[in-house]
């Protein structure tokens, strides 16, 4: 017969009845084992305040699965979603705000690759802003619904930066890298954007910092080329790319000379750059990803090349006036420009009419002006010109809550420096 002193009470815990609970023998005892060496024959304790860590098993996860509310009362889960789908990307913010079923729903990637499979996912226009105190801001306008939404803002160390890059990757995550801060100087930070989570992401940086160089988008891979950095060597002739898949930057051939472009088109499967040597000199090379190799170029498609310009459909356009009223098309076979498109709609001359870029948005071609105005066209159809009123409802966005006298509107108009931003980055994200 063994006894033992629990609660003040003499147990004899050789009984069968004999019940004596682990967490009453000593506090100090925090493991099972422990306290069996002092308490031999001892029984677990079963008391509803000890959880023993038990790994929960995948039948309990399916029970909890099949208990949980469904997304649409009434209705499967497949047959909900495939409802929710259908529903236009505006409304997704709202969409989150219902439940947490619907809230992780919209922010994993199985919905969206239903909506892209099934032909549903929209294309919005995102563009980037350089306000007159220098202060960056990003704008996204909805084509379907024609309005303008607003973002979270960019990231602390972007938010006055210049000379930075900006791409699209898998058609959803827009990076911005590189560029040059006011405090930091040259950077070779990367960020990224989920469009599908609205939320800001890191991403590794650079292998070199710099800014106000050359970048590309090629088999989903991004290229960065040239440039500048602070420091003895201001010229950069150093490339890199990253591949998003390995999630890392690997250094890529350098160019033959080192560039600070200003224009860059890919076509053909070739990367071409133009821009200025550290002589202040055009200078300009082609990149082949397929053998890692530069080569310089001077031929007509460079010579001719003007910004913005696009490559659409496997040919290559690029502006014939400041407005972008007009277009030219490489010819390949023939190696010249030709005139492909006269909307015969001059806007003016003005910097608020400048075209700033040329982007794929539904089939189409769209150009974007400095004053948020946006053109499409049809390149199937070169007379069908589609002008989206954009710019008059920016600015009724821009100056919602400010007011201006009659005569100080039309002199602005006259003098044409109503423009108080102008458009650096422009970008179409699809959802």
């Amino acid at each position: 017969m063994r006894f033992f002193f629990v609660d003040g009470n003499i147990r004899d815990l050789s009984s069968p009845n004999a019940v004596s609970c682990y967490c009453r023998v000593d506090g100090g005892l925090k493991t099972v084992v422990n306290a069996r060496k002092f308490v031999p024959g001892a029984r677990l304790c079963m008391q509803p305040d000890v959880k023993p860590n038990k790994r929960k098993s995948r039948t309990s996860r399916k029970e909890r699965c099949r208990t949980q509310a469904p997304l649409l009362p009434g209705l499967p889960d497949d047959l909900a979603i495939s409802c929710l789908m259908r529903v236009p990307r505006v409304e997704h913010p709202n969409l989150r705000l219902v439940c947490k079923r619907w809230s992780r729903l919209l922010s994993g990637n199985y919905y969206y690759t239903l909506r892209k499979k099934f032909g549903m996912a929209e294309e919005w226009v995102y563009v980037f802003k350089r306000d007159r105190d220098q202060k960056i801001s990003w704008h996204a306008f909805d084509p379907v619904h024609q309005l303008w939404k607003s973002l979270p803002p960019v990231p602390p160390e972007y938010s006055e930066a210049v000379g930075f890059g900006c791409a699209v990757l898998s058609g959803c995550y827009l990076y911005l890298f590189g560029g040059k801060g006011s405090v930091r100087g040259s950077m070779r930070r990367v960020v990224f954007y989920n469009t599908r989570t609205n939320k800001w992401h890191r991403a590794p940086d650079m292998l070199r910092k710099r800014h106000f160089f050359g970048s590309c988008v090629i088999t989903n891979c991004l290229y960065v080329a040239g440039g500048e950095c602070e420091g003895i060597q201001r010229t950069l002739r150093s490339a890199e790319v990253y591949n998003p898949n390995r999630n890392r930057w690997s250094c890529i051939t350098e160019m033959s000379i080192g560039m600070v472009p200003f224009i860059g088109v890919v076509y053909d499967g070739k990367w071409f750059l133009k821009g200025f040597d550290s002589h202040r000199q055009i200078v300009s090379e082609v990149y082949l990803p397929t053998s890692n190799m530069w080569s310089t170029t001077g031929n007509e498609l460079v010579a001719g090349l003007r910004n913005p310009s696009i490559s659409f459909n496997g040919r290559l356009y690029s502006v014939d006036c400041r407005d972008a009223c007009k277009l030219r098309v490489y010819d390949g076979d023939k190696g010249l420009w030709t005139r492909f498109m006269d909307s015969r709609r001059h806007l003016g001359s003005s910097r608020s009419f400048e075209a700033v870029a040329l982007v794929s948005l539904d089939g189409k071609i769209c150009v974007i002006r400095n004053n948020m105005g946006i053109t499409l066209v049809d390149v199937c159809d070169p007379t069908t010109v589609i002008e989206i009123d954009s710019a008059r409802m920016w600015e009724t966005f821009a100056r919602k809550g400010q007011h201006r006298s009659f005569m100080a509107n039309l002199w602005s108009t006259i003098v044409g420096r109503h423009l108080k931003t102008h458009i650096i980055h422009c970008q179409v994200l699809q959802v």
